[in-house]
């Protein structure tokens, strides 16, 4: 199992430099990754930070650790856009990007700007986006004409570092974990801001569903008290191939929470 902190983007870490700051000591700290959420927290409450201008700053001050985001709600923004900053983010790192994708699960940050709410619609643009954004990271010449989405022989440049550049889709139900098969991880909606959502026994159902291919990975988000807590060996057990901490401000104060990152990775 590899072990990653998972930081929100809202409040306290809405501000790059503070995000900066917990990648380069969780680099420190022996973590394997930083994930970032995607929201528009502003349109129901607190600030929010923009990923990729905040995982920019992530990748030009870190050397290891893996960047993404987790997950970005693609069916709000357009998929060639989102292709060429994970592509020119990845060239950026080096080589370190997962691109982490989703529905979005929050309306309001849809219908505040007038895009669709209907879960239905949104899971056909996910499908749609996700196999642009495929297409376009592969460096293939995209034709495309679809319900949501036209793209008129397109190749994407510059080309991303990795090929293939790992494509993980995130959600809980039985339909997320069937399109998470079709890529190369699933990242599993396993909390929330008070705890963990999804038991061991969720995930290990999940990954039968799933029936994960060599290399697959299947990401949990959860909460550990220390680097001793065995919390994430019992999801290990499961099936999960990456445990990712949660970091954001209802789990504690800034100093608090710089201070679980620093004490390392649960192992």
């Amino acid at each position: 199992m590899k072990f990653g902190i998972c930081l929100a983007s809202l409040g306290t870490y809405s501000s790059p430099r503070n995000a900066v700051r917990v990648a380069r000591e969780a680099e420190s700290a022996g973590w394997d990754a930083l994930f970032y959420w995607d929201h528009l927290a502003f349109v129901w409450g607190p600030p929010a930070g923009d990923p990729w201008i905040t995982l920019a700053a992530v990748a030009a001050t870190t050397e290891r650790i893996r960047i993404g985001t987790a997950v970005t709600p693609l069916p709000r923004r357009r998929p060639h856009v989102v292709a060429a900053q994970v592509a020119t983010l990845d060239v950026l790192s080096g080589g370190r990007v997962t691109f982490g994708a989703g529905l979005g699960g929050i309306p309001e940050e849809f219908g505040a700007f007038g895009e669709p709410t209907d879960e239905r619609v949104r899971a056909e643009m996910l499908d749609e986006g996700l196999d642009l954004v495929r297409g376009l990271l592969a460096g293939e010449r995209v034709e495309h004409r679809g319900v949501h989405y036209t793209v008129d022989g397109v190749t994407l440049a510059p080309a991303p570092v990795q090929r293939p550049l790992p494509i993980w889709v995130g959600g809980r139900s039985p339909r997320a974990q069937r399109r998470a098969a079709r890529f190369d991880g699933w990242l599993a909606d396993s909390s929330d801001d008070h705890g963990m959502v999804m038991s061991p026994e969720d995930i290990r159902r999940g990954v039968e569903r799933i029936a994960p291919r060599a290399g697959f990975d299947i990401g949990v988000m959860g909460y550990t008290r220390a680097a001793g807590d065995d919390l994430a060996r019992a999801y290990e057990e499961a099936g999960a191939t990456w445990w990712l901490e949660n970091v954001h401000d209802t789990r504690g104060t800034p100093d608090e929470m710089l201070a679980r990152v620093a004490a390392g990775p649960p192992e």
